[in-house]
Order: C-alpha cells, then structure tokens, then sequence
C-alpha cells in the first residue's frame, strides 16, 4: 500500500482529502503545517506528498525547498495544492520541482488521477530495469502505460548478424538503437591510413549506437559482429518517444544505457598516457567477458591490436612475455587468463617494461 502524506491546514480539507485517499486504497498520514510535514517526510519518507502551498510558519515552496535538498527525499514526487491559479505562483512551484499542480476546488477524480499518474511515473524512474532483454521488455510495458502510447516499439525486430558482418558504417545516419541479444559487437573508427582502432567491445545485454541519435549527428564509427549476433533493433522515433516523452521515463531509460561511455572516455586516456604492456593487460582483462564456454579468449591478434591501439607484432610480444610469467596460457590461438590479479596490478602500477 502507498503512503501518502497530506500537508494542510485547513482541517476540513484535510480530512475530506484524506478519506478520498483512504477510500481509494492509499495509506495516507497527515500535517496540518509546513513545519510538521518537512519533520513527517523524513521520518516516514512518504511516497508522494500532496502540499498546500498558503500555510503558516512554513509555505508550501519552503517545504519543497528543504526536502529538495536532501538526498532521502529530494526524489519524492511532491504534487501542490493551492486556491491560487497564476501562472506564476504555477511556474515558482514546477522551478523548484514539483511534479504536478492540483487547484481547489478539484474533484475527487482529478485528485485520483493525478496521485495515480505521479506513482507510476515515479515508478519509471526508481524501478531497477535489467539490462536484459525482459528488463527492456518490461520497461517498454511499462511506457506504455504511463504514456499511454500503445503502439510504441511495436516496430522493434530482432535481426540475425553473421560474423564479420557490418551493423552499421562511419558516416551513416543513424535508423536505429541497438540491443545485443546474443553474440559479441566491436565498434570502432577509421583512420584515413587504413588503420583501426577498436573503442568499444559489446557482448550480450549491451545498448550500441545510440549515441549519435542523442547528438543529432552521423556514426562517427562503424559497428560489426564479431561473432554470429542476435540484435534487437529500436527505431529511432521510438527511442527518441521514450526519452523525451516525459522526465521520469527518460530517467528510468538512461539507467539503461551509457554502460560504456566512460570506459571509451578511460581507453583514450590509456592511448595517451600508457604503456603497450598497460594497454594489452588492460585489454585482456576487457575481452576476458568475451570467452567461449572453456573460458578461452577467442579474438584475432589484429583485433586485440585495435584495441591496445599498436601493432600486432607488438601486442605479439607482450603476450609472449605474459605467457613466459605465467599470466596467461596461449593454445590453438585462443587464450587462457591465468592470473587476472596480477594482470590488473600492472594496469594499475604502471609495471611497464
């Protein structure tokens, strides 16, 4: 049961608001001041707060204010309800971060369907979506609810990649976002030599090639399988419906995403300022997630090159080396990590040769 907690002081209005409350299934707990209420939210951190803006000792927008600012409650969605109407008592109020605007009179139906359309909203945006493919299903159900958008991602479709097979090319307009189902992606960029650089590596359960869609900008890379893949295909429209559609689903969507961003953002950092020795620990230990089901790194040397960034004769030797210490075991081609520890040691103190 939600709990509910309704700061007013004008007693009948309290208690009239809090039975329609108690009526339609809410636990609902009560101010009759600012003061009181800011002292309730944090010892019972209601749910929602219905707040009426004109009360004593402390208004309406000093309690949005204070709970605003601590980290426990400033995420509550907090609903004003005021006699007043102007636009700008309306603006001071969504400026400070209420989430909704309830005028007296108001019907008991517009009290209900403003209560019930915050919760689920809010529920967008604090519900943990897994980065699975029924985590995203369940997300896109529950979009659909909220933003009454019943046909939105019915065009999504799962498309089968065969290995070496390009998703998409640098300088393309970007169509889609990209859901890997199954199977491994690398994303990388071009130089005009001919050389390239691996800046992202994919596996199952990753988000890829949103990021242009965000900056209104082509593919500043190209994305390939690197093994047969499964991917699930967003439409743009729709990717752009669910994030812009309204605050709260963005939230809950971007939780989804972005996985990678730093990661690309520590990798040219690593180009700069670390060594072939660094780099290709630091590869292995990226690419180990990669693995067959004997724990064996299958990836070509030229992969694993673009993404140390050097040549493969280079990245060659370092492993030679790595297998002479003991830290990895190399058969067939493919590679074993014996000693991950060890290899994380030399990224992080800089045990360069």
């Amino acid at each position: 049961m939600k709990k509910i907690l309704l700061i007013e002081d004008n007693t009948e209005i309290r208690e009239n608001t809090g039975e329609i409350l108690e009526l339609a299934g809410y636990n609902v707990i009560s101010a009759e001041n600012g003061k009181a209420g800011v002292q309730m939210t944090q010892e019972q951190l209601p749910d929602l707060i219905v707040c009426d803006i004109m009360m004593p000792e402390l208004d309406g927008y000093g309690v949005l204010h204070i709970l605003s600012q601590r980290e426990e409650t400033a995420r509550i969605p907090f609903i004003f309800l005021t006699a007043k109407t102007e636009k700008a008592d309306i603006r001071k109020g969504m400026e400070l971060g209420a989430d909704d605007y309830l005028t007296k009179p108001f019907s008991e139906t517009e009290l209900l369907n403003a209560v019930d359309v915050r919760l689920k909203k809010h529920a967008l945006r604090v519900d943990e979506y897994h980065s699975t493919p029924e985590g995203l299903e369940t997300f896109i159900r529950d979009a659909q609810k909220v933003l009454n958008l019943k046909d939105l991602c019915k065009d999504k479709k799962v498309k089968q990649f065969k290995k070496k097979t390009e998703i998409f090319s640098e300088g393309d307009a970007p169509q889609y976002v990209y859901f890997l189902k199954s199977g491994d992606v690398k994303i990388f960029k071009s130089h005009q030599d001919g050389k390239e650089l691996i800046t992202n590596l994919y596996r199952e359960n990753d988000f890829f090639g949103f990021e242009p869609i965000l900056e209104g900008s082509d593919y500043h890379d190209s994305a390939v399988a690197m093994q047969d893949a499964e991917v699930i295909v967003i439409p743009k429209h729709d990717f752009l419906a669910l994030l812009y559609s309204h605050h709260d689903v963005a939230s809950g969507f971007i939780s989804l995403l972005c996985k990678k961003v730093a990661e690309k953002e520590k990798q040219l950092l690593n180009l700069a300022y670390s060594s072939v020795r660094q780099r290709t620990a630091e590869a292995l230990l990226k690419v180990i997630q990669l693995k067959d089901n004997k724990d064996k790194i299958q990836i070509s040397r030229d992969d694993l090159a673009k993404i140390v960034g050097t040549a493969s004769e280079s990245v060659i030797r370092v492993l030679s080396d790595f297998k002479d210490e003991g830290l990895i075991e190399i058969e067939g081609g493919k590679i074993r990590v014996l000693q991950p520890t060890k290899l994380e040691k030399i990224v992080r103190w800089n045990v360069a040769r």
